[in-house]
């Protein structure tokens, strides 16, 4: 009964000796696992299992992109201008092995390269560049970095100057520049806003101008043109009533036949003697009137008439 006892103990604690030596490892993580003290392997995302008291895990590193804010570093410009400068790095690690026993503090060793890196590369730069150069410092500042933390298990993916902090004096002669240039361009704007007035204010005159000379000149045309149709209707009107006139009244030619019907009339049968007009100026002015109706033939009854009164 003791022996079945002390084997369900042993059993037990093989059991719980077991379950305490399986490890899972989460994602985005792994570990570093020591073999009596010698590095043995490195643990990725799953189940995992070591050796009792032989194996341990040396360090559980998290291979996500992560986020140091260093604090303001002071350094010095080309032309001796002192300023405060603080960094955000964006990094990864990508070799846990390394990342372990590569660098004692991996974060302090990062945080001094880039401070000594900072003052290398603004120490070649003067004021105004350092301010206006951001993205140039930056570009310069992780490919340095990038390149000595590779031996580290590190990969820096991204660098970016947070604050630039000059001097007071600096500070505020900075803002008195800013202030005169803010003048400045305020001057100009007003100049310009003035001057664009003025053009729009002349081109709006000159429109109008424009318009009053047409509407003008389309009104004396039209004046002119009305002029023009009234006289035309005018002397179409004349016209007409003249030839209504001339068709009502008869003719020199045709009074002088009528005259000579009336004569015919007058001796027909009878031995009369007519006495003719001093108007009729003889046979031949009476033939040729008579010839020209005939040519115009006008009153063709009364010309038989008058032929046969001569018969």
């Amino acid at each position: 009964m003791a022996q079945f006892i002390v084997f369900l103990v042993i059993v037990f604690f093989v059991l719980i000796l077991i379950v305490r030596n399986i490890k899972v490892v989460p994602q985005a993580n792994a570990y570093v696992v020591e073999r009596l003290g010698a590095y043995q392997t490195t643990w990725s995302v799953g189940l995992h299992m070591k050796v009792p008291f032989i194996d341990r895990i040396a360090k559980k590193v998290s291979i996500k992109e992560q986020v140091v804010d260093f604090p303001p570093q002071p350094v010095i410009t080309k032309d001796n201008v002192t300023m405060k400068i603080d960094t955000v790095i964006y990094y990864q690690v990508t070799d846990p092995k390394f990342y372990v026993y590569g660098v004692e503090n991996p974060l302090n060793a990062i945080e001094n390269l880039t401070a000594t890196t900072l003052r290398n590369i603004v120490g070649d730069l003067e004021l105004d560049q350092t301010l206006t150069s951001r993205d140039t410092i930056n570009t310069r500042m992780r490919s340095i970095l990038d390149e000595a933390t590779d031996p580290w298990g590190i990969k820096i993916n991204r660098v970016e100057l947070k604050n630039i902090i000059p001097p007071a004096e600096i500070q505020d002669a900075m803002e008195k520049q800013m202030k005169a240039e803010r003048g400045r361009r305020e001057s100009i704007l007003r100049a310009e806003g003035e001057k664009k007035s003025a053009i729009l204010v002349a081109e709006g005159k000159k429109e109008s101008t424009i318009l009053i000379a047409e509407a003008k000149k389309e009104a004396a045309i039209r004046e002119a043109e009305g002029q023009a149709e009234a006289i035309l209707k005018v002397q179409e009107a004349t016209a007409e009533g003249i030839r209504m006139i001339n068709e009502s009244r008869p003719s020199q030619a045709v009074i002088s036949l009528k005259g000579l019907e009336a004569f015919g009339k007058a001796a027909d049968g009878r031995a009369t003697k007519i006495i003719i007009p001093s108007e009729i100026q003889g046979l031949a002015g009476l033939t040729t009137a008579i010839t020209e109706l005939i040519k115009k033939d006008e009153f063709p009854e009364y010309v038989e008439d008058v032929t046969k009164q001569d018969e």
